[in-house]
């Protein structure tokens, strides 16, 4: 004996209520991780940093100086040479290590300087890194730059 299922009014609320429920937890699942992996704002204020935008530029470039980053495995590498290809030791220099998603990775990594390269011990697990380099030349121009890294698994 088989008993026939009939669809009333009330099997259509649940299916629609149900369906919609879904849609709507994971959207509020999906913006509150949005929210709270953001990592915050480059600058206070964009308009104000915007008015002195192509001077800093401008006196950047002059400076000539080039940014290469590599991680053996071992130590994170910043390489800063001049518009001749010499090695540049700055007068200040500080870099920041993150990813692009997250806080939870940052760090800032000792670098110190060999000669050639500034040199930093740290193990970087696999993927894209971000460093967001700040230095700042003799004269007291100021040099920022941010650079992308890949490390290999």
């Amino acid at each position: 004996m088989t008993r026939e299922f009939k669809l009333t009014g009330w099997h259509v609320l649940a299916i629609f209520v149900g369906a919609f429920g879904v849609i709507i937890g994971v959207n509020v699942a999906l913006a509150w991780n949005a929210v709270a992996t953001f990592p915050g704002l480059e600058v206070d204020n964009s308009y104000i940093a915007s008015q002195t935008f192509d001077d800093r530029r401008e006196a950047q470039e002059a400076l000539g100086w080039t940014v290469e980053a590599s991680h053996d495995g071992e130590r994170l590498v910043l390489a800063i040479t001049d518009a001749k290809g010499y090695p540049v030791q700055p007068k200040m220099l500080t870099a920041k290590v993150g990813r692009t998603t997250t806080v939870r990775d940052d760090r800032t990594p000792d670098f110190r300087f060999d000669g050639r390269a500034y040199l930093a011990a740290d193990d970087l697990a696999p993927g894209y890194w971000n460093i967001w380099l700040e230095a700042e030349a003799f004269d007291g121009t100021t040099f920022q730059q941010r650079l992308e890294l890949y490390v290999k698994g």
